[in-house]
């Protein structure tokens, strides 16, 4: 058999390892219907009790300013290109497209999570929120993310209510003007994940997995795995093993714990 075959199997090795013990470590949600938006600001939004009835419902990803309307005010800059030698301040417009992604807007929903057990670690992950994201979570600050352009994870344990009870999210977010030379989007323009674990469990981006040497004879996987606990008892692991020789070598620091993301949809408060 050659290496490639071998790099195959020590592949699936890995991830059968990683996902064995799915069901009963960690739960997925994916939280993308009947979400709440309005554009504008609105600061008691925050609170459980806000009314947002007449609020447009849609489904994550959302993006208010590509429906339009099309115009260029919606984008006109007064700016000297440095690149173009322009020696004065022109006005310009259309370099963002014209779409109207300038100002702020608010999401809302509200959901139950019916395995958030005592002994447990919730954490939301957004994959896109454009941009300056301020969370909320049952009326309480959970995280701030000004950066628009890449995801980021909040540990909201502290924040929800026990099993059975509601829970209201709440994201605020603002675009501002001049503040990109493109269309960026705007909104929650990617998925919004909830992951429910045990409180000892692997993060959110807590497996690495690399290939540092391949050649004709063997081909070396390193696996790095994060292990997060209560008292932080636990530090990576790495597992190394060589493919012709199928002998494994593993560093003694921790055993590592696996899982895997299983996926429902909260659709329903």
């Amino acid at each position: 058999m050659n290496y490639t075959k071998h790099l195959a199997i020590l592949f699936s090795a890995c991830l059968f390892c990683i996902t064995a013990t799915a069901q009963s470590v960690r739960k997925e949600y994916l939280l993308d219907k009947n979400w709440k938006f309005k554009k504008g600001d609105f600061p008691e939004a925050i609170e459980a009790r806000f009314n947002d009835l007449k609020w447009e419902t849609v489904t994550i990803p959302h993006d208010w300013a590509i429906k339009g309307p099309f115009d260029g005010n919606n984008d006109v800059q007064k700016v000297r290109i440095e690149q173009n030698l322009e020696k004065e301040e022109s006005v310009k417009s259309g370099r963002t497209g014209g779409l109207p992604f300038i100002g702020s807007a608010w999401y809302r929903l509200k959901f139950r999570v019916p395995t958030f057990l005592p002994g447990k670690k919730a954490t939301l992950l957004f994959d896109g929120a454009m941009s300056n994201a301020r969370v909320y979570v049952n009326g309480k600050e959970a995280g701030f993310w000004p950066y628009g352009y890449n995801s980021f994870q909040l540990d909201v344990t502290s924040f929800l209510n026990p099993p059975g009870e509601v829970n209201t999210l709440a994201v605020r977010l603002e675009n501002f003007p001049e503040s990109s030379r493109w269309y960026p989007g705007a909104g929650l323009y990617r998925n919004v994940h909830l992951f429910i674990t045990e409180d000892v469990h692997v993060p959110v981006w807590g497996t690495y997995i690399t290939t540092p040497e391949i050649n004709a004879e063997y081909a070396k996987v390193r696996v790095k795995t994060k292990v997060e606990t209560p008292g932080g008892l636990f530090r990576s692991c790495v597992w190394k093993r060589r493919s012709k020789t199928r002998q494994a070598k593993r560093w003694p620091q921790q055993q590592a714990i696996s899982s895997r993301q299983t996926s429902r949809s909260l659709n329903k408060a």
